[in-house]
């Protein structure tokens, strides 16, 4: 299960670090014409979507504060609902289906972390 657990979670960094990093790295008015939502909350979701997949590696990885992995998919879950609202919304059901299941991997990255395979500190608590 921790094989999992970690394939799962490396494969979603890589997904939000992309993600949040276009977010950043796009000009406002090119992610506006996408969206109805302003151009700053989008710059605010490409910082939350970058913190959230260095979250996902790095307590695990450095085994400091290992309790921030499942902290930070709460929030990619978290994301990924105001993603599949919006999407439902404006796209229809086929085209939500993308964040969707990324909303239910990062769920089952919540779950795994604290109750199957938690990481374990320095210290091995």
């Amino acid at each position: 299960m921790n094989v999992a657990l970690w394939v799962v979670q490396v494969l979603l960094a890589l997904l939000f670090l992309f993600a949040g990093a276009m977010k950043l790295v796009l000009p406002i008015a090119e992610m506006t014409k996408q969206t109805p939502l302003p151009g700053l909350f989008l710059r605010f979701l490409g910082v939350a979507e970058v913190l959230g997949a260095l979250g996902l590696i790095l307590p695990g990885l450095l085994r400091i504060r290992p309790g921030l992995t499942p902290l930070a998919a709460a929030g990619l879950v978290i994301i990924m609902i105001g993603a599949t609202m919006l999407t439902l919304a404006s796209g229809g059901v086929a085209a939500a289906l993308m964040p969707l299941a990324t909303g239910l991997l990062s769920a089952f990255i919540v779950y795994g972390r604290w109750r199957l395979t938690p990481h374990r500190g320095r210290s091995g608590t």
